[in-house]
């Protein structure tokens, strides 16, 4: 079991990484298959509809079927997409390619989560699930800037390095990851909106997944549109934003990193209520920063207690059942996604209509207490 968590957090460094690859290689791969940046774009939303469809109906398909099998699987087709990524031929290959990765991607990561609750000690799940959050707030420092220096030579690269590392993880995982039995016994299987509609079913379950796509909005509104206050309010360039991002990239890290820690001495009930604290006081303050230090620095503290909270959340939800962990974390990710799309939809008019980064931090501010309120009607802060 002591490889589980360094497993997963290579699982996760790699779909993180290959998810935020993409972006900084839109100026050239749009001259390489020679269409307008109007169209660009969908090689990064080609990406994320596979992920999304797919893990609405792999998550409670891989409560079923041994989760290692589940994940080996994945992790092989991931590898095999993203490599041969690197030798899309036009325009229509690449999304093609784009959309069976986020497919591959869809059927291993929530068994990252699932096999967690499901194999771990319960007093390892938080210090697993944290290792795992490690690895995706690395990709997220990584991503971009791994993918801008593998392009150097060509375009094609970044994809077949990632590809190629993925293929090592799927052999290490053969090799060493435990076997992971099917939660639900073979005379109980379901359809697979019957199993969303039991889940939701659970005790607790409606106010929680509330909480964390709320949560998840507020967070995604603050990710999307700091950079356009950096620039809009500080005047930085390019190289000044990149900078900055890596900084709250940081700070999530180091939540991941020290959040255990802080579970074991409080408790998850206490940490989760005191990070939503933090984030209510931060969000306060944060558009009347003087200076670009000041906003830089209490957007990074509030990454890092995101960076805390994100596996106690996980596990709060892992919780709500033991015969559905794959239906829960496949429906969790695809609450991500919505909250990651809802905040660009209303981050923006927001950013436009009041001052400075009032808009956003207001919205994040709302979505703070409204996810406070949720998390403490579904008996979470007494956990």
């Amino acid at each position: 079991m002591k490889r589980v968590p360094v497993l997963s957090f290579a699982v996760m460094l790699l779909v993180g990484t290959d998810t935020f690859l993409v972006a900084p290689l839109l100026p050239a791969l749009s001259a390489r298959f020679g269409v307008p940046s109007a169209r660009a774009g969908w090689m990064v939303s080609a990406y994320a509809i596979g992920y999304c469809l797919t893990a609405l109906v792999a998550g409670p398909v891989s409560d079923r079927l041994d989760r290692r099998r589940v994940l080996i699987t994945g992790m092989a087709g991931f590898s095999a997409a993203t490599a041969t990524t690197g030798l899309a031929w036009s325009f229509t290959s690449m999304l093609v390619l784009r959309l069976a990765a986020g497919v591959a991607a869809a059927v291993a990561a929530p068994q990252v989560w699932a096999a967690i609750a499901q194999v771990m000690p319960k007093e390892r799940i938080v210090p697993a699930m944290a290792t795992a959050t490690a690895g995706l707030t690395i990709a997220q420092l990584l991503g971009v800037p791994a993918g801008s220096l593998l392009a150097v030579r060509s375009t094609s690269d970044p994809f077949v390095v990632v590809g190629a590392i993925a293929a090592l993880v799927t052999a290490a995982l053969w090799r060493w990851f435990p076997a992971v039995p099917a939660a639900r016994p073979h005379g109980g299987r379901t359809g697979v909106l019957s199993q969303y509609a039991a889940l939701i079913r659970a005790p607790h379950a409606l106010g929680r997944f509330g909480a964390y796509f709320v949560f998840q909005l507020g967070n995604f509104a603050v990710l999307s549109f700091a950079a356009t206050w950096f620039a809009q309010d500080f005047h930085l360039d390019q190289a000044g934003i990149a900078r900055a991002m890596i900084v709250l990239g940081a700070g999530n890290t180091v939540g991941a990193l020290v959040g255990p820690r802080i579970v074991r001495h409080l408790g998850q009930g206490r940490t989760l209520m005191g990070g939503l604290i933090c984030y209510l006081l931060i969000y306060s303050v944060v558009a009347a920063s003087a200076t670009r230090w000041a906003g830089i620095g209490l957007l990074a503290g509030a990454f890092v207690v995101g960076g805390v909270l994100f596996p106690v959340m996980m596990n709060l939800l892992q919780a709500l059942t033991t015969s559905a962990r794959g239906t829960v974390s496949a429906l969790a990710n695809v609450l991500m996604y919505a909250g990651s799309t809802l905040a660009g939809v209303l981050g923006g008019p927001l950013l436009a209509a009041l001052p400075s980064f009032w808009g956003v931090s207001l919205l994040a501010l709302g979505t703070t207490l409204v996810a406070l309120g949720l998390w403490t009607a579904s008996g979470s802060l007494r956990t």
